[in-house]
């Protein structure tokens, strides 16, 4: 059998889904794991544009928060702290336990601290002359 791999640097939806899914399939015949749910959190405008949000989703007792977003002109108004705290509600209802997150130097990795986020990996010079931090919380 024959297969082309194909680099392409603006992939559809779908097929960013579908590896997603390919991967949670085996995550759970792996695990026996089977409670992995979406979860999206929206601020909008009067026009229905997004402001802010927060994307992630909750499996096998964690919350994984895998964007968080805050457009400039709204920042350190508390839309970030509201975006988190409404997806660790919303986590621990869904029975999660845990949550973690990744950020680097030049974001907000003080701001994870102080919402009680713990650094547990460091990864330096990346992007060059930055860090990518891996954190967790206790819910």
């Amino acid at each position: 059998m024959s297969y082309d791999y194909v680099v392409e640097d603006e992939p559809g939806h779908s097929d960013v889904r579908a590896l997603e899914d390919g991967l949670y399939r085996y995550n759970v015949e792996q695990t026996g794991r089977d409670d992995g749910r979406w979860l999206a959190i929206f601020v909008r405008d009067a026009d229905r544009n997004i402001t802010a949000g927060l994307s992630g989703w909750t499996w096998a007792g964690w919350l994984k928060v895998a964007n968080l977003w805050v457009r400039d002109d709204l920042r350190r108004q508390g839309h970030g702290s509201a975006l988190l705290e409404a997806a660790e509600r919303e986590a621990a209802a869904r029975g999660c336990r845990r949550a973690t997150l990744d950020t680097y130097s030049f974001q907000a990795p003080m701001f994870y601290q102080r919402l009680g986020y713990k650094i547990v990996a460091v990864v330096g010079d990346l992007p060059a002359g930055h860090k990518h931090y891996t954190l967790v919380k206790d819910l």
